[in-house]
């Protein structure tokens, strides 16, 4: 595929996400009364609609938490966790080989050194440092999946990673989510003790691996 081809592609793809969200196409996915209603008029199969319309939610950029709110109020819990995180998953592999697709190429084709270096920095560890940027509860989950498309790493431990990593915060707000529903406080307790430690988690792994390489750039030889 020639590159302008490439570039133009992903424009409209990044201006029909734009567009999506703004203007509430997805919108939907972010009712809680409907969202339930719909699920209990159609079953599994509007668990497959939603699970979908959630992945293109979520791989446009819009926040994976609200989802999960939202399924945990429709679904329960359990379900809505995982849910969810399936669709979240979905999209972000989706956003992974779009970047993989559209961007690697053209990027290396101009600016083949800087990418190289780019390799080197995402495929050491791959699998720490997704689980990492996953687990903090702060960062750009569209930007991780981008920049991830356009390394050369591996796409199986990115997405395990990425699952791992997505499932206390999406528990957490799915329980949030089933405790409204349901004026449970013990949930909403529970998904508050929660994001503290997935926060504390993802905390840990980033002082370690900052760690690792300062105590690497110090006993390297100049």
């Amino acid at each position: 595929m020639a590159t302008g081809v490439r570039w133009f592609v992903f424009l409209a793809l990044v201006l029909t996400g734009y567009f999506a969200i703004s203007d509430g196409w997805l919108s939907f996915v972010t009712d809680q009364a409907r969202v339930a209603g719909f699920l209990n008029r159609h079953g599994p199969g509007g668990l497959v609609v939603i699970t979908m319309l959630g992945a293109l939610f979520t791989g446009f950029g819009a926040p994976r938490q609200a989802l999960a709110f939202v399924l945990g109020f429709a679904a329960g819990s359990l379900q809505g966790t995982l849910v969810s995180t399936l669709a979240t998953a979905l999209g972000a592999s989706a956003c992974f080989f779009t970047a993989r697709w559209l961007l690697r190429a053209p990027l290396l084709q101009r600016f083949e050194p800087r990418m190289q270096r780019f390799d080197q920095l995402f495929r050491e560890g791959t699998f720490l440092k997704v689980l990492m940027i996953r687990l903090l509860p702060v960062g750009s989950n569209l930007l991780t999946n981008l920049l991830a498309g356009c390394s050369g790493i591996r796409f199986l431990p990115f997405l395990l990673a990425s699952v791992l990593g997505y499932l206390p915060q999406m528990m957490i707000f799915a329980l949030a989510g089933a405790g409204l529903g349901q004026a449970s406080t013990d949930q909403l307790l529970l998904s508050a003790l929660l994001f503290v430690l997935a926060s504390a988690i993802g905390a840990m792994l980033y002082h370690n691996r900052r760690n690792q390489s300062l105590a690497n750039s110090v006993s390297d030889p100049s």
